[in-house]
This record gives C-alpha cells, structure tokens and sequence, in this order.
C-alpha cells in the first residue's frame, strides 16, 4: 500500500524557479503540502511561489546555490524554521545542462562547473538532510538524475557523468537506508519541455537540436513531476518515465556491445561531428 509521502509533505525543492522543480513544487502545493522553493535565482522561486498562493496553496521562496555547503545548510535552517521541524520530504533538482563538446576538447573548467552543479549540489543535499529524515525514521528523498546516466551519449560527457554519479547515489541510499522508513527516488528521464536547453554550458548547434527532439517527443514537467511523486509513494527506486528512456535503459543492458556501436555511429552525426571531419 502507497505511503503517500508526497501527500500533505514539508517539502524543500531546489532548483524550484523553473521547469521541473516548479512543476514538482506545485504538484506537492496541490497534494496539500507546505513548499520552500530554493533556487540561485531567487527571482524564479517567488515567481514559483506567486503561483502557488493564487492556487490557495503555502510557499516560500530563498536563494540557494548548491555548489556551497553553507548555502544548503541554510537552506535547511531556513525550512526548519519555516515549518517548526525538519523536512519531511527533500527533492534535489537543481541542475544544469552541459554537452557539444568530446572529452578533450570540452575544458577542465566546464567538467568542473558541471559536476560542481548536478552530482555536488546532490551530495550536499543529501550530506545535511539525511541527519535529520534518520532521526525522524520518515519521509523521504527524490534526487533528479537523467538517462544520461546510462545512456553515455557521445559529447555529453561531463553531464553523463555528473548524473551516473546522481544514480548511483541515489542506489547507495536506497541500499544504506533499506528499513529506516525513508524512502529514495531517482528520476531518470531523456526529453522534458523546460528551459535546461538554454543551459550556461551547452553548445548551441546541440542545444538546438535537443530542443527540436524535445518539442516531438518531450514530456511536459508537469507530467515528469506527477509520475515522480506518484512512484516515490509506491516506494519505487527507479523512475524512467519516458518510452524512449526506457528501451534505451533496457538496450544498454541486454545488447551492451552493439549500444556502444550504435551510439557510435550517432555519435559521428552530432551536431559538430561532420565539421570536425572535414
């Protein structure tokens, strides 16, 4: 039977300014929760929460950048404070998109801000909010990764890479935590319609295409996000939400040998490929 621990939660979201971490936000406001909305951009948050109180819902918007531990333990003072005990729920989405370069070629400075952002901002949300969810004996953890992760697409390397390191994470809780009443949930998913694709650090001819491939086949966030928390109150480890995510999940591991080959071979169509071959 469905814990249904997104039901009336005290919830802290990061990366709630925009796209999935907005539609996580005001999915858990409809389900009766109570939502602090943490994102750099602080401008993003209050719009998240402006939206939230005209649906009658509670919110509160604060900046924080994941990258710095002391932002993210303030950021847990702050909810603390807020709803007068710890969380009870914990989404770590803050994120950004990174890809259009091979390994080599993209700089040291890129991979850094990369693995600073997605797999850090993950580690440190969960290194100051676990203490508090064992010493309650409940609630829960949803971490946002990618099929990324497992898919290993050519010229994303350092964002692969940052999420296989949210993934395993997150398999690493679910291990560590089994019995405690705490429940962990990865959301892994390919093409969703948000605004990741205009992200700091990807390449513009790869950004354009990713955005073309989404606006055919990409969920909305609304959509990921409902999925997301429905599974997490089934207690489901995984979610891979998208059809396309999942033959490629299940590719991967039945036909490892000719995925690598595939992948290769798209590999030499990317955007840039052909320029670099000439």
């Amino acid at each position: 039977m469905a814990q249904r621990r997104t039901h009336r939660s005290h919830a802290v979201v990061t990366g709630a300014g925009s796209g999935i971490g907005r539609a996580f936000a005001e999915e858990l406001a409809r389900r009766g929760g109570r939502v602090v909305c943490a994102d750099l951009d602080l401008a993003g948050a209050k719009e998240t929460v402006r939206r939230i109180e005209a649906a009658n819902g509670e919110a509160l918007a604060t900046r924080c950048d994941v990258v710095r531990e002391q932002d993210v333990r303030e950021l847990a003072e702050t909810a603390a404070d807020w709803f007068g005990h710890a969380p009870t729920l914990v989404i770590n989405n803050a994120g950004i998109g990174a890809g259009g370069e091979v390994v080599g070629e993209s700089t040291l400075e890129d991979w850094r801000r990369t693995l600073d952002v997605n797999l850090w901002g993950v580690i440190h949300g969960c290194h100051v909010f676990l203490p508090a969810l064992r010493d309650a004996g409940r609630g829960g953890v949803i971490n946002v990764a990618s099929a990324a992760a497992f898919t290993a697409a050519p010229r994303m390397s350092a964002y692969n890479v940052s999420k296989a390191g949210v993934l395993s994470l997150s398999e690493t809780l679910a291990a560590e935590l089994s019995g405690t009443g705490i429940g962990v949930t990865v959301l892994c998913p390919t093409f969703v319609k948000t605004n990741i694709f205009h992200g700091e650090l990807i390449e513009s001819a790869a950004a354009g295409l990713a955005q073309r491939i989404a606006g055919v086949i990409g969920f909305s966030p609304e959509r990921v996000a409902r999925t997301t928390l429905d599974a997490h109150d089934r207690g489901r480890l995984y979610v891979v939400p998208q059809p396309d995510a999942r033959l490629l999940w299940l590719g991967k591991r039945l036909l490892p040998l000719p995925y690598a080959r595939a992948a290769g071979l798209i590999g030499r169509f990317a955007p840039g490929a052909r320029k670099e071959q000439a």
